[in-house]
C-alpha cells in the first residue's frame, strides 16, 4: 500500500491521496476540503480524522487569523421524551 492509498477518514473511506488531490485542485481550506470529500462527516463526526484533514489543507493554503480549524460534534442519539420526563420522578 502506498501513502496515497492510506485511509484517513475510516467512516467515509476517504484516502490521503483523494484529500491531497482535492486540496491541490481546488486550493481548499479545511472546511472546503471536508465538504468536497465528506471526510469528517461520518459516524464519528470527525473525531479521528479532523486533525489530518486540517493538516492536509494547511499544506496547500496558508491559514490566516480569521480561519478556524475544523470542529467536531459527538454523534447524536435519539432520546425519548418519556425518559427525559422520568428524571427525578421516583
Amino acid at each position: 500500500m502506498t501513502d496515497k492509498e492510506m485511509i484517513i477518514c475510516r467512516c467515509e473511506e476517504v484516502t490521503y491521496g483523494e484529500l491531497l488531490e482535492t486540496a491541490e485542485a481546488y486550493n481548499c481550506n479545511a472546511r472546503e476540503l471536508k465538504l468536497r470529500t465528506r471526510a469528517g462527516m461520518g459516524y464519528c463526526g470527525g473525531r479521528t480524522c479532523r486533525n489530518m484533514v486540517d493538516a492536509i489543507a494547511c499544506t496547500v493554503t496558508e491559514r490566516d487569523a480569521t480561519q478556524v480549524t475544523l470542529k467536531y460534534q459527538p454523534p447524536v442519539r435519539p432520546v425519548h421524551f418519556g425518559d427525559l420526563g422520568a428524571i427525578g420522578n421516583d
